[in-house]
């Protein structure tokens, strides 16, 4: 899948822009807080529907602007789609694909995947265990419709049954109802994301392995309580402990996905570059697995890759998404000598570009 043609209008710093895309890789350069990360943001918020830093809708439209609008041009699969979000404040957003608009937004999850790398990651291994099922769920919703449906059946359940909790209802019969769901919801979230980390584990740690150059090893264990039983029987068992505690205690949304090096908690033991390393080789780990799951290449993202990475691992990364099984790729940095001596080492296509002040332009290539 290629982003052929992006048309922005008020989103966050930049005011107006027109980019073509070379099908392979885009570079932007320039000082911090000049609206690159934005720019990917804007391609990340056409393929899911919402920032990637969970910015409010209120939030992305620019200075005090009524609405802000994203259109991308995509090539998938021999095909031209038109995607087009327009957002107002107050109102509902609007997302249409070839001008015809979604009923529900989770109708286009997964129709332009996309892997993101940037320093928010961090947030994956120092964050709490909800931002790491978050990356789960993100992975398998792109692939997996149903897994998504019962992703948001799973929510809705889940929030019946702690509305119940909090007023002290004693209907058993709603309890059980609400449980049913949660219990067949849940399982196949429970089984879905095994699969997914068992998939991973492997070219993950080849990923790593070949960025470092090292022996160290990396691993990911999904713990959640469904492993020891059914999740009906345990809300049945909780009901009243549940109800003094006002809130549901047992279930997939307790999950959690260790992260580990040399079989110790990374948020322990990592250094930074460890950390970048590890995160770096996950998302790509990320990338092959949907492209392999798909039917078509995601779009991959690399926000300030290169922090806080040693050169021979910057060089590693490069020589690994220059591989012809990666796509389009859009990469930032704050020095465009450093990207052109990098581009330098490659043969293929690339469109270079210079960001100020939510200003882009097209530059002369090396």
């Amino acid at each position: 899948m290629i982003l052929k043609r992006l048309s922005i209008l008020n989103y966050k710093n930049i005011q107006q822009s027109e980019l073509l895309f070379s099908p392979k890789m885009n570079c932007f350069f320039g000082n911090n807080g000049m609206g690159k990360t934005n720019l990917l943001d804007a391609v990340y918020y056409l393929s899911f529907c919402k920032s990637c830093m969970n910015t409010p809708d209120s939030q992305v439209i620019y200075n005090t602007e009524d609405m802000c609008v994203i259109q991308g041009i995509y090539e998938r699969e021999d095909r031209e789609e038109d995607i087009f979000c327009a957002i107002r404040r107050r109102q509902r957003k609007q997302f249409r694909r070839n001008k015809k608009e979604y009923d529900k937004l989770s109708e286009h999850i997964g129709l332009l995947p996309l892997v993101m790398v940037s320093p928010s990651d961090s947030g994956l291994i120092q964050g709490g265990s909800d931002e790491r099922r978050r990356f789960i769920d993100l992975i398998i919703s792109q692939q997996d419709r149903p897994y998504l449906h019962a992703l948001i059946q799973y929510n809705k359940a889940l929030m019946q049954r702690n509305i119940l909790l909090k007023g002290q209802s004693f209907d058993v019969s709603l309890y059980e109802a609400l449980e049913m769901q949660l219990s067949r919801y849940g399982r196949l979230i429970y089984d879905k994301r095994q699969e997914l980390v068992d998939d991973l584990v492997p070219v993950f740690n080849e990923y790593y392995m070949a960025i470092c150059s090292s022996v160290e090893h990396v691993d990911l264990r999904y713990i959640s309580q469904l492993r020891n039983g059914e999740l009906a029987d345990m809300l049945a068992q909780d009901r009243e402990h549940d109800r003094m505690l006002g809130y549901t205690s047992a279930g997939v949304h307790k999950d959690e996905l260790e992260m580990k090096l040399n079989d110790s908690l990374i948020r322990r033991t990592g250094s930074q570059g460890q950390n970048k390393t590890y995160l770096t080789a996950l998302k790509l780990a990320q990338f092959a697995h949907l492209s392999r799951k798909g039917d078509t290449s995601p779009i991959l993202l690399l926000d300030d890759i290169f922090d806080k990475l040693d050169a021979d691992r910057v060089e590693q990364i490069i020589q690994l998404v220059g591989n012809p099984a990666f796509g389009q790729i859009f990469i930032t940095d704050t020095n465009r000598k450093y990207l052109d001596e990098i581009l330098s080492t490659i043969s293929h296509d690339y469109t270079l570009f210079r960001v100020e002040n939510g200003n882009i332009q097209k530059m002369e290539n090396a």
